[in-house]
């Protein structure tokens, strides 16, 4: 009987054991994102993939899926909102249909240099932006900086007249449409995925983007002149499901919170180094021209777009975008 019992005891144990085993099964996070690995974007998500497996050993596991090889920029939000993914970092033109106010991003020639787009993000306005969307199932976690966006094309554009009549790939924004018909140009909506051969084909004429989406996507081989205009910001909300972000366990989400806070910093302080050197090395390729505007110049375009502004005021808030040309000033 004593020795019946001891195994009954035995057996208990070891289901109890396994049974604890399962229970401590790590985490999966997916991590999908468009662009590629040594882009700011691609670096943050393996820092935050090593920091992560590093810190929480056991407890959580990164799987990180670049050039949209798990989902492409159409599908990713999609996929989060149904649990397929866990965290995605879409740019920032892609939330107008879950918060309207996102737009401000999207307005064009709105902040001076990076360091302004810093200032307003970290401030009161920008912090409230991440946690707009929560009652869509969204939540924020951070600010990723790509840059500032420069203009590309066959054609040297030097003044806004240079941009009538062609077609310009842009994000499914209402703004980025509106800043193109502005200039008199024809936007043509397309996935990152497709630009390169858009350009290519000439389905589209130009595009805008960073120096390291250029340089990464090897635009720069299927675009004569680039133009470095710094008229609109790229850069990223790292975002995560709302009810998977609340699910875990509070010291692994606080721990989760710190590591993001971190690599936020991390992804930001090397972006505008990645883009000079990418910069340099278009340059060093002799394929494309890159021109430089005259103060003159730039005022010429920012007057053409500036009325974008007004267009969407309304869904903005005039407080937002005064708050936005405020961070202008150190």
């Amino acid at each position: 009987m004593l020795k019946v019992t001891a195994k009954v005891l035995v057996c208990a144990v070891s289901l109890g054991l396994a049974g604890l085993a399962n229970a401590a099964e790590p985490i999966i996070i997916k991590f999908s994102h468009v662009v590629a690995e040594h882009t700011p974007k691609g670096q943050g998500a393996l820092l935050f993939k090593k920091l992560a497996e590093e810190r929480l050993p056991g407890q959580v596991e990164v799987e990180v899926y670049s050039n949209s090889s798990l989902f492409g920029d159409g599908k990713e939000m999609e996929a989060l909102l149904l649990g397929d993914v866990q965290l995605i970092a879409p740019s920032l033109a892609k939330f107008e249909h879950y918060s309207k106010p996102i737009q401000i991003f999207d307005l064009p020639f709105l902040f001076d240099d990076i360091a302004a787009v810093d200032r307003f993000q970290k401030g009161p306005v920008g912090q409230e932006l991440l946690t707009s969307m929560e009652d869509k199932g969204i939540t924020g976690l951070g600010y990723w900086h790509n840059g500032l966006k420069q203009l590309s094309a066959n054609k040297p554009l030097r003044t806004p007249k240079d941009a009538r009549g062609l077609k310009f790939r842009v994000q499914a924004s209402a703004v980025l449409d509106e800043q193109f018909k502005a200039l008199r140009a024809n936007p043509r909506k397309m996935s990152f995925a497709e630009v390169y051969q858009g350009l290519q084909t000439g389905v589209v004429n130009g595009a805008e983007n960073p120096y390291s989406n250029i340089y990464s996507q090897k635009m720069y081989e299927v675009q004569k002149y680039i133009t470095e205009s710094n008229h609109g910001l790229l850069d990223y909300m790292v975002i995560t499901n709302t009810a998977f972000w609340d699910g875990l366990p509070a010291d692994v989400r606080t721990e989760l919170t710190k590591i993001m806070d971190e690599v936020t910093v991390e992804v930001n302080l090397h972006a505008e180094e990645l883009n000079q050197r990418d910069k340099q090395a278009i340059i060093d390729s002799g394929k494309t021209e890159i021109i430089t505007l005259t103060k003159e110049q730039r005022d010429q375009w920012r007057d053409q777009v500036k009325p974008v502004w007004k267009k969407f005021e309304q869904e903005i808030g005039a407080e937002r975008i005064a708050a936005a040309e405020a961070s202008n000033q150190q």
